[in-house]
């Protein structure tokens, strides 16, 4: 077999950089987020871009996905659950209050769920996507929640901020504190802060 060395990939460009920088961080300052920073970070993890487009690729174009957002400590928002709302880039109350400390023990106890100031849950209607590919749907699911994360991620280094993928839950517990149906995929957790 031969081998064909590729040229040095170039690493300034801004892109570039942002994926040099990304790292899972699992340790936030007790700071608030800045609500300008949690706009940006849920249109890049499914907002639309033109003519209904997300900024993901999804299987037919189902847009299976729904976001959830568990604020705790956001400048100009209450504590609650909220529901990313894509169409009008807005948050619609689900349930008032703090309930980091109830989605860190569904998540396994894992302190960064519950100190971080924020945790987008990432969910999915799995029908929307099942009635056009049968079980082959739940593939494309999960990688549509692949590029999501990854887009979590850069816009958060690209915001100074910090985020780890969480996958280790009890899917249950978190769609209960939602309140989310039986027709829902919990996917995943993004704990989002500024990191230490």
């Amino acid at each position: 077999m031969s081998t064909h060395k590729l040229p040095e990939p170039d690493k300034t460009s801004p892109l570039s950089q942002l994926l040099v920088k990304r790292r899972s961080v699992r340790k936030f300052k007790k700071e608030s987020l800045k609500l300008e920073a949690l706009s940006r970070i849920l249109w890049a993890t499914y907002g639309i871009t033109e003519r209904n487009r997300r900024v993901v690729p999804s299987a037919g174009a189902t847009y299976p996905v729904e976001v959830y957002v568990f604020v705790k400590n956001v400048e100009g928002l209450n504590p609650g659950i909220y529901k990313y709302n894509e169409r009008e880039h807005s948050l619609i109350l689900v349930k008032d209050g703090d309930y980091s400390r109830e989605l860190a023990r569904a998540c396994l106890d894992q302190n960064w769920v519950r100190e971080a100031p924020v945790n987008i849950v990432i969910t999915a209607v799995h029908s929307r996507t099942t009635e056009w590919y049968g079980d082959r749907g739940f593939r494309y699911i999960y990688m549509e929640a692949g590029h999501i994360g990854q887009n979590i991620y850069l816009m958060a280094v690209e915001a100074g901020l910090g985020t780890v993928a969480v996958g280790a839950f009890k899917d249950e517990e978190v769609a209960d504190l939602i309140g989310l149906g039986e027709e829902y995929l919990v996917l995943y957790v993004f704990p989002i802060g500024t990191p230490y």
